[in-house]
């Protein structure tokens, strides 16, 4: 008997993307296709492919590893803050080799702000 994962949904695509703080361009970036195909994908045209489902999960996963170090790096603080970018060319000048977004980043931030009580400002911006 086998046990076949059930296909993901349109809303769950586009829910886990937008959990992840990424654009539908930019998720087609990094998963190799063509952004309409996105968009056809979240609004329950076309089917979404069971190959895809691993390399969201391995987004998902490194989102969580991200949130969990980035917790970590501010839990002995008192006061904590954590610095993001305003935009992705502020991201990719500090990160050259990034493939997230500033809003990657920011969303990022913002769980490690909720679970450790911290607060979020630009970096640059004097605080």
């Amino acid at each position: 008997m086998s046990h076949e994962t059930p296909q993901m949904t349109g809303a769950e695509l586009r829910s886990t993307r937008e959990m992840l703080g990424l654009t539908g361009d930019h998720l087609a970036r990094m998963l190799r296709i063509n952004p309409r195909t996105i968009r056809s994908w979240e609004q329950g045209r076309d089917p979404i492919p069971a190959r895809f489902g691993p390399e969201l999960t391995q987004l998902v996963e490194a989102t969580r590893e991200a949130v969990a170090q980035m917790a970590a790096s501010v839990k002995s603080q008192s006061d904590p803050l954590l610095l993001t970018y305003r935009s992705d060319s502020e991201y990719l000048a500090a990160n050259p080799d990034g493939r997230w977004t500033a809003a990657w980043h920011r969303q990022v931030c913002a769980r490690v702000a909720d679970q450790a009580g911290a607060r979020i400002d630009y970096f640059g911006s004097g605080s």
